[in-house]
């Protein structure tokens, strides 16, 4: 993961603030990618079992996009970009912890959105991405 894939340009224009945390404002994807659009992971392990701690449900939403994406041929260095979701301003930073351990510089386009909750009380963290490697 620590390479990234060569269809990629991360844009962090001098000429606009700074990103507040570890994520790109943009990223290119060269005509002739293959994508992979994944559908929002929540914190819930194989054996249904959904942690109580924010960071473990992050863990599990990474793990999850990463069995989807091993299954398409590529892995977490090929997410160009991540949308988040937590349920409450207490999650954010044990979220963002997990994040930028998994995803070194450069780093994805991200979005990181506070929210009333999900289908179930329990859960704290959703995670979807889109990823691209060349063709």
């Amino acid at each position: 993961m620590t390479d990234q894939p060569p269809t990629l340009t991360h844009l962090v224009p001098g000429s606009m603030p700074a990103p507040f945390a570890a994520y790109s404002h943009g990223v290119v994807v060269r005509a002739g990618s293959d994508m992979v659009f994944c559908s929002g992971q929540l914190g819930i392990g194989r054996d249904a079992d959904v942690p109580e701690d924010a960071a473990a449900q992050a863990e599990l939403c990474f793990e999850n996009v990463r069995t989807i994406l091993t299954a398409a041929g590529m892995d977490l260095g090929n997410v160009v970009r991540i949308n988040a979701f937590v349920t409450d301003r207490a999650h954010m930073q044990p979220y963002m912890e997990v994040r930028d351990r998994l995803f070194p510089q450069p780093a994805p386009a991200s979005t990181l959105m506070i929210v009333s909750g999900f289908t179930r009380p329990e859960f704290k963290v959703e995670v979807e991405v889109l990823a691209a490697k060349a063709g």
